[in-house]
């Protein structure tokens, strides 16, 4: 039975760990902090694997354990410099464009509190509806509109225009880094 439950999370981890990762940098702002959330959220993940049920609902699991081990974090801060993991490809053409974004997106997703960000990444990265985003957070609809709302407010205080980056753009920037 544990080999039958380890070849099926296996199998979810290696259809699953890109996108989950995506998600996960885009909550932290950085690829190191981004791995550390989703091997923890996949850990505790792999603990609950036999009340989890179906595949299906292995990525819903893992993503809500990402964003509510988020919200939660406010420990581990780090704030000094930290090495790449690997050597820069050459860029293509267009390539310093989409970094520049994607960069940017994230260094704005970093000036609101973990829980405003958590909403943001749900709406407009995985386009969740206020219902969905709020199940996963565990506070009403209200709440979800509320922290949109702020996080937008602050966004466009810092500069951000909310038209100049379409969702599909917000979408695609979360893949420039990998």
């Amino acid at each position: 039975m544990r080999n039958r439950r380890d070849e099926a999370f296996t199998a979810f981890m290696a259809a699953r760990y890109s996108s989950l990762l995506r998600t996960a940098t885009l909550l932290t702002g950085g690829r190191p902090r981004a791995e550390d959330l989703a091997q923890e959220a996949l850990l505790r993940t792999y603990r609950a694997w036999h009340r989890i049920g179906r595949l299906e609902a292995a990525e819903a699991y893992t993503r809500t354990t990402m964003v509510r081990l988020l919200v939660k974090d406010r420990r581990r801060r780090w704030h000094t410099e930290i090495p790449a993991e690997r050597l820069p490809e050459l860029p293509g053409p267009g390539h310093e464009e989409q970094v520049a974004t994607a960069v940017a997106v994230r260094e704005l997703l970093r000036t609101i509190p973990p829980a405003q960000r958590a909403v943001l990444v749900l709406r407009f990265y995985h386009q969740f509806t206020e219902r969905e985003i709020a199940d996963v957070l565990g506070c009403s609809p209200g709440t979800v509109k509320s922290r949109a709302a702020r996080a937008l407010a602050t966004l466009r205080a810092e500069g951000f225009s909310t038209t100049s980056v379409p969702d599909r753009a917000i979408r695609e920037r979360g893949h420039a880094d990998d």
